[in-house]
């Protein structure tokens, strides 16, 4: 931001923000992004809205400088963090946030455990959605790593809560590799978004 550009909002009759709105700003300069921290809450308070109290923060989100580790941030649930591209650049990865990761496998889980009785076909019919709709959301360029976890986690729990059953015979994974998974494979993961890796 210019130093002579006074800070504006688009500001007209119509426009509504909704009350879960998030927003990140990007600043070159610290200075700038102070300055908009203290006129923010007023410009908004003008139209009855309010900035989130323990939610709005600023963010030192530089590269690694000398060995160091740089900033990350969470937003719409993606780690955002520092990495190196394959030239060895600095550029902006995302991972699964770490809430977001451990919620979506005690999810699967316990759905695992409240419908093992179920037919397999049926169990897997719905766990092929349930995997697939997580891949559509967190399938973005460099998360495939935490989307295999994923793949491998939900394959491990449903044999577990298979081999729960009280009557049959009992579901090991080497039973359940060379049986099940071959008939009623899980979608393995994949990218569905591609986005640009952000250089400094």
């Amino acid at each position: 931001m210019s130093r002579e550009v006074h800070v504006r909002f688009r500001e007209s009759l119509g426009v509504k923000f909704p009350r879960a709105t998030r927003l990140v700003m990007v600043f070159q300069h610290k200075a700038d992004a102070e300055r908009v921290m203290q006129v923010l809450p007023l410009r908004l308070g003008k139209y009855g809205l309010q900035l989130h109290p323990t939610k709005t923060r600023l963010v030192d989100f530089r590269p690694p400088q000398r060995g160091g580790s740089g900033g990350s941030f969470v937003f719409l649930g993606f780690t955002h963090y520092w990495g190196r591209s394959r030239r060895g650049h600095w550029v902006v990865t995302r991972k699964t946030a770490l809430g977001r990761f451990t919620r979506a496998v005690r999810t699967l889980r316990h759905w695992c455990r409240t419908h093992r009785h179920l037919p397999v076909a049926v169990q897997h019919a719905q766990l092929v959605l349930k995997v697939r709709g997580h891949y559509l959301y967190y399938g973005i360029t460099g998360n495939l790593r935490s989307l295999n976890r994923v793949y491998q986690l939900v394959q491990r729990m449903w044999q577990y809560w298979l081999n729960r059953r009280t009557r049959g015979r009992r579901m090991t994974w080497e039973r359940m590799a060379m049986s099940v998974l071959r008939s009623y494979p899980l979608p393995t993961p994949r990218l569905y978004h591609s986005y640009g890796s952000a250089k400094p």
